[in-house]
């Protein structure tokens, strides 16, 4: 079973617990439509995590109705959790599925207990 490899924008703390993950400004994605940056997760074989819910909610069923896969998508509220708790749930559930798991989920931090 593989680890799940993420793309996010906030980097420093996983990196510093050794979690696999790229960011939209190290792949030259800032500025990109949300499409783009799962289209780039996709191709990388990484978890997309984000927080345009609208968009990331309806891109998965699009992607659905064409037959494209994708990695799977994790969907937080930016206002709602510092950068600490985002971390602290994320990297509870990196601990707890492989990749395979989340292969074309779509979920919500929220959900994402301790």
């Amino acid at each position: 079973m593989s680890r799940i490899r993420l793309y996010f924008d906030e980097v420093v703390a996983l990196r510093a617990r050794r979690v696999d993950v790229l960011t939209a400004a190290g792949r030259e994605m800032i500025g990109r439509s949300d499409e783009d940056h799962l289209s780039c997760a996709a191709s990388d074989g990484r978890l997309l995590y984000g927080f345009n819910i609208k968009d990331f909610f309806l891109l998965p069923g699009l992607w659905i109705s064409t037959g494209r896969q994708r990695s799977g998508i994790v969907i937080g509220l930016q206002q709602r959790y510092s950068i600490g708790e985002q971390l602290r749930r994320l990297l509870q559930r990196l601990n707890r599925k492989t990749a395979e798991e989340m292969q074309s989920r779509l979920e919500y931090l929220s959900t994402w207990r301790r």
